[in-house]
């Protein structure tokens, strides 16, 4: 039996995309050359509200766009003959900005392997950060998040489910524990 526990409701995903965008700027030294990137799919809309609070604190717009990596995956073979392909669409040349890659949940760092491998087809950023919602370990790449809205320990049959109200009609996010 699984069970279910709320980790982050609407109010503290709220708090911390906030501080998130904070620690963005900080660790940027500022919005000169930003770029927010989402990985599909739900990545794509935590980097759009991220711009949104960045540009809003300070004044600016923030370029956004999104990744989609399922061609650069490593287990490509795994998930059948006929992957669903998103779209990747990137704002502006990458070479020598500062791109901020925004995901959801990291867990073994495979999917952010392959964002890194992609973007290697788009340009040559000068600085490229890792920003997530839930950081839940279990890693099987050396890849770290450099800004974490929640740390979590989870097993290897649990699962994290991140909610957004864009397509999920609500914001939370629920570990979901084997049983």
């Amino acid at each position: 039996m699984t069970t279910r526990s709320q980790l982050l409701d609407e109010r503290a995903i709220a708090r911390a995309l906030t501080r998130m965008a904070s620690e963005i700027v900080e660790r940027c030294g500022g919005t000169d050359g930003l770029i927010l990137i989402g990985i599909q799919r739900r990545g794509v809309e935590l980097a759009q509200r991220l711009a949104q609070l960045i540009g809003s604190a300070e004044h600016t717009t923030i370029p956004t766009g999104k990744l989609d990596i399922t061609l650069y995956r490593d287990d490509l073979q795994a998930i059948g003959p006929r992957p669903v392909v998103g779209e990747t669409r990137l704002p502006a040349d990458l070479n020598g900005r500062t791109v901020v890659i925004v995901d959801d949940v990291l867990y073994t760092g495979r999917t952010i392997r392959a964002a890194l491998d992609e973007f290697a087809d788009f340009g040559r950023p000068r600085r490229i950060l890792l920003c997530v919602l839930v950081d839940r370990g279990g890693r099987e790449l050396p890849i770290q998040a450099d800004i974490i809205g929640l740390s979590v320990t989870t097993g290897g049959q649990d699962r994290v489910d991140v909610f957004v109200r864009e397509q999920d009609g609500r914001d939370g996010v629920e570990l979901v524990r084997a049983g």
